[in-house]
């Protein structure tokens, strides 16, 4: 039997999945991330942590195929890391780096383009040939799958669809990025729960749910409105508005078959799509308007499922195995 680590580096929390090669998730776990001093601890601890699967599973490093990785930021096809801000990295070689310390074949890609990966063999994307996935969460992440490879781009940053200019306007939103008017300072949850307190400031006599909510969240916006609460309603038209248009833009350049809502605010399920749906008809192409939409279905493990199709594909196209 062989055997592949799927790691996904968030944040927070690095995600860690030990599969066989038929793709059967045997263990999953997770240990701190620790962005202190350059984020100089987080390969070792990852080291670490998968010589203890491989003591706890009584496996050795020759059965193991190898490793694939999933980091926040830009990384390019040869495992390049273009600085990963909430990592607190720099400049390195993510490949090089993580083999020098685990002995393991190692292939890397972005977060986002390796959940795509994910759903798209084991998730909402199962059976379809291309397919576009939108993460919508803190920020909009994007990836784009064509039948099972990832587009990365020349510089590791394919379809970061949260960075499409929505707004020209002089009071458009800056991002974190440094540009202004990027999609995901309107259609993101964090995006959404800002503007949502900007309007019950704005709009102080105006009577809402939201006014009694203890945390302006994208999830309270949602609940508000289901209970018929007008500002919560036209607030979740907005962002139907600038998701729609956002993902429109994405699908003229790609035209996937499908698309897949993954992220936090996915959860809040057929609402989301028929929000979404009827925005993106009338914004896109007429020759792509009926491009199916699909829900992400793996949740937090879409990251370790596509790490491993990552690593997988890697050995294969390398030794054939």
């Amino acid at each position: 039997m062989r055997y592949v680590f799927g790691v996904d580096v968030g944040g927070t929390t690095v995600k860690l999945g030990f599969f066989s090669q038929d793709g059967t998730l045997l263990e999953k776990w997770e240990i701190p991330t620790l962005p202190e001093q350059g984020g100089s601890a987080i390969l070792p601890d990852i080291a670490r942590a998968i010589d203890g699967c491989l003591l706890r599973q009584g496996t050795s490093r020759r059965d193991v195929i190898g490793i694939g990785i999933g980091v926040p930021g830009p990384v390019d096809d040869l495992g390049n890391v273009n600085r990963c801000v909430n990592l607190n990295w720099g400049v390195f070689n993510l490949h090089t780096a993580l083999y020098a310390l685990t002995g393991l074949p190692v292939k890397a890609g972005n977060d986002a383009n390796v959940a795509a990966l994910g759903e798209f063999y084991d998730g909402g994307g199962r059976g379809s040939h291309s397919m576009l996935m939108v993460t919508l969460g803190t920020g909009i992440g994007g990836g784009f799958v064509w039948n099972g490879q990832i587009l990365n781009g020349a510089h590791g940053v394919g379809c970061e669809i949260g960075h499409l200019c929505v707004d020209l306007s002089e009071q458009a939103e800056q991002c974190s990025c440094g540009k202004r008017g990027c999609a995901e300072q309107y259609a993101s949850a964090r995006a959404l729960g800002r503007i949502a307190r900007r309007r019950l400031e704005a709009e102080p006599k105006r009577p809402s749910l939201l006014r009694t909510a203890s945390e302006l969240s994208a999830k309270t916006v949602f609940s508000c409105a289901e209970e018929g609460d007008e500002l919560a309603k036209e607030l979740l038209e907005q962002l139907y508005d600038r998701l729609g248009m956002t993902i429109a833009g994405g699908c003229c350049m790609l035209d996937p078959e499908l698309v897949v809502l993954g992220g936090g605010m996915s959860r809040a399920g057929q609402i989301l799509l028929d929000g979404v749906i009827p925005r993106f008809q009338h914004y896109m192409f007429h020759a792509c308007k009926n491009t199916s939409f699909a829900l992400a279905t793996l949740g937090n493990d879409a990251g370790i499922y596509g790490c491993f199709h990552l690593a997988s594909n890697a050995a294969i196209r390398k030794t054939g195995l």
